[in-house]
């Protein structure tokens, strides 16, 4: 049996919950950085006689293609996915398409036990799903689940601020830097990942006596959390990778980074493939789990404010959601289902097949 899915965070969560190997589909398939594709196909299929994929709504058409035509003949497959998330990144809608043509046996996991009830991440994941507000009472004793108010977003930072600094490590015992995510609906504006990533970064490791350097338009120092933004393979990391710096070295024009205690050094002009990762995309989230989530949801995010979306930044958590925004940014995320129209005749395909 092999284990695989599409991101090294989301290999990583299939090997801790199953306790056996898990790999990405590009090292399964045996990524070629020289030549391009993969060693594994139709020539060379892989050697076991059934397939695992978790997280295949992260799946586009051409990396699909390529799993399969890496099975041999009589394999079995599992397809491991939750439909309501966000699409892949690139093109398709492979999950989709193949629940709707009814071609295949699905199973769909609808029903929430007793001790899932108790988490209030999880009841509000299901209401949003439905197109129901989630249950925003903070009073509740021992919840998991908050919304801040802030009218505008000069308080929405500063309250963003204010929990991942301070009140979350102080209630919860979490590490601000390697337990709290910040995901952000879009990458600009006052509450987007840019500025909330230099306000984070100042915040959380300000210390400007480490050693630093500035590129492409950031300053990294030791300490920083980045984001690996492109796929590797020489280096063996991939898109989405969460690291920290641990050391920068003027004199050699390195910086090493330390990716789940493996250690991987980038040359200063090799530092495009990273970003600052205090506050990151939820579509860059997909795939990972993280302990503790803060999202901002303001009206200036209107574009993509998305019922998907919220609810696939709620379900990244573990233990902690803190909504930060409007209550109305909030309610036009949650009563829009729309999800942006992906033209495809795999449904089609496979229902005439």
């Amino acid at each position: 049996m092999a284990l695989c899915a599409p991101t090294g965070r989301a290999a990583k969560r299939l090997a801790e919950s199953t306790g056996l190997s898990a790999k990405t589909i590009h090292r399964l398939l045996e990524a070629d950085p020289r030549r391009g594709g993969f060693k594994r196909g139709e020539r060379n299929p892989l050697e076991c006689q059934l397939l695992v994929v978790d997280e295949v709504s992260m799946v586009d058409v051409p990396l699909m293609a390529a799993l399969l035509k890496g099975l041999a003949p009589g394999v079995g497959l599992i397809l491991v996915g939750d439909v309501d998330q966000l699409p892949s990144v690139g093109p398709g809608r492979i999950l989709a398409d193949i629940i709707d043509s009814g071609v295949m046996p699905v199973a769909r996991l609808t029903e929430v036990f007793r001790q899932a009830a108790q988490s209030r991440i999880v009841i509000n994941a299901h209401r949003i799903n439905r197109g129901q507000m989630p249950e925003l009472d903070n009073a509740v004793n021992d919840t998991d689940f908050y919304f801040v108010e802030a009218a505008d977003s000069d308080e929405a930072v500063h309250k963003i601020l204010e929990i991942v600094c301070h009140r979350i490590p102080q209630r919860f015992g979490l590490d601000p830097v390697r337990d709290v995510q910040v995901l952000c609906p879009m990458n600009r504006g006052n509450l987007g990942t840019r500025m909330l990533n230099l306000e984070l970064q100042t915040a959380l490791n300000g210390d400007e006596s480490q050693p630093a350097v500035a590129r492409f338009g950031w300053s990294y120092r030791v300490g920083d959390k980045v984001m690996q933004t492109a796929n590797d393979y020489d280096k063996d990391v991939f898109n989405g990778d969460i690291g920290f710096i641990r050391t920068v070295d003027p004199e050699a024009q390195e910086v090493v980074i330390d990716f789940d205690d493996r250690l991987v050094t980038y040359d200063f002009g090799e530092l495009d493939e990273v970003s600052p990762a205090y506050a990151a995309t939820i579509h860059k989230a997909q795939g990972s789990e993280y302990p503790a989530v803060v999202i901002p949801l303001a009206t200036q995010h209107y574009l993509m404010l998305r019922r998907n979306l919220v609810y696939t930044g709620i379900t990244r958590a573990r233990q902690l959601v803190v909504l930060v925004g409007q209550r109305r940014a909030l309610s036009i995320a949650v009563k829009d289902s729309r999800a942006q129209t992906r033209w495809s005749k795999l449904e089609q395909w496979l229902r005439h097949s």
